[in-house]
């Protein structure tokens, strides 16, 4: 079995889709989501243990990475409808989500919409909380009356800025490479927008919570200088099936802390998760 991560392009919404996938094994199917400002190269930490364990299927959200953009989708909402339609269209029957950051969002807008399309989540890191609960230049770049300054810059520079909150993990050359290239020029800000609807999309999503019934793992950072916990807290007292993980790391908790965030998400998606809903 190889462990390499080795990018395609497939349709899905009509969409070019980039997306890795590996092989079939005796396990479950898990859908990874990009973090932002990284790609489906986010996993190269995770891949090789979980894929002994479950197929795995990453993709870049639209947009993000290297795959094709629709202005529609520019939302945490609009995106978990494009999650149901490709987990139909490829046929991945009811999978385990991995989403991490701006996945989070669209995560659990899939499982409010359609509560039959996963089996569980994964989630955190990401802008939750209503009212809004985020530092740094991530308020910043939700709050700034428009993208022009954002424009005026190479993405390539935004990312390179973001990737020195990285506390301890050494991306590879591959993978960082690839981070530049996907939000080179304005591509960086272009994906801002997808942020910048959270103040709209966090209201409706609080709303939801109460009653979405997919059991949720949420792992977050303790120190995390862009998304405070405070956001993991917020989704674990309204969601009614989920539980809390809190590591020792700031902001890229899924690599800083791979071997931690690695085995919680295995336990959970190997039976833990029937565990918060009480089915066994």
């Amino acid at each position: 079995m190889t462990y390499a991560i080795s990018p395609q392009l497939r349709q899905a919404d009509g969409l070019q889709v980039r997306y890795a996938e590996t092989q079939t094994v005796d396990g479950p199917t898990v859908l990874l989501l990009n973090p932002w400002p990284e790609s489906l190269y986010a996993w190269e930490a995770l891949w090789p243990r979980v894929s002994e364990r479950a197929r795995l299927v990453a993709i870049d959200l639209p947009g993000f990475g290297k795959s094709e953009a629709r202005d529609d989708l520019w939302s945490p909402r609009a995106m978990g409808q494009f999650l149901i339609r490709l987990i139909d269209e490829w046929g991945l029957g009811r999978p385990h989500v991995f989403g991490p950051d701006v996945g989070t969002g669209a995560t659990l807008f899939a499982a409010a919409t359609d509560p039959e399309a996963l089996t569980s989540a994964v989630v955190g890191s990401g802008g939750s909380a209503f009212p809004l609960e985020v530092t740094g230049q991530l308020k910043e770049m939700i709050e700034a009356p428009d993208l022009e300054a954002l424009r005026a810059l190479d993405g390539r520079d935004v990312v390179t800025n973001a990737l020195t909150l990285l506390e301890s993990y050494e991306p590879s050359e591959t993978a960082r490479q690839d981070y530049l290239d996907s939000y080179a020029g304005t591509r960086f800000a272009e994906s801002a927008r997808y942020v910048r609807s959270y103040p709209g999309d966090l209201e409706v999503l609080r709303d939801l919570l109460p009653e979405i019934r997919t059991p949720v793992q949420i792992i977050a950072g303790k120190r995390d200088p862009l998304v405070p916990p405070a956001n993991a807290e917020y989704l674990d007292a309204r969601l009614p099936n989920s539980e809390l993980a809190l590591l020792d790391t700031g902001h890229f908790a899924w690599e800083d802390d791979a071997e931690e965030w690695g085995s919680i998400a295995l336990d959970w998606i190997q039976g833990g998760y029937r565990l918060v809903t009480g089915v066994s």
